[in-house]
């Protein structure tokens, strides 16, 4: 199994604007699961601490590399990725073997 970690810096500055921001990523997200067999598990949350910390976070969990490769290529991924580029200033992404 695959844990697929990814964090986003959001582009707003104001904390409606990230609040605002922080919750389409979640909606656009969680509703790949059922769409995209290969999600096994995903959950995406806002950071509460401020500060230096990242914005958001998506923790989705994966049977292999492959289905990760799958999920990534993904039309309806591939859309929700337009939208969160367009949102967010940097990204950081990790793949762990669980």
């Amino acid at each position: 199994m695959i844990r697929h970690i990814v964090s986003w810096q959001l582009a707003a500055a104001d904390p409606a604007g990230k609040a605002q921001a922080a919750t389409e990523i979640a909606s656009r997200l969680t509703g790949l699961v059922g769409l995209v067999e290969e999600i096994r598990s995903l959950r995406v949350d806002a950071d509460v601490a401020g500060g230096t910390n990242w914005d958001v976070v998506l923790v989705a969990d994966f049977d292999d590399l492959a289905a990760v490769n799958r999920y990534q290529v993904h039309p309806a991924h591939q859309e929700a990725g337009t939208y969160i580029r367009s949102v967010t200033t940097a990204r950081m992404a990790v793949d762990v073997l669980l």
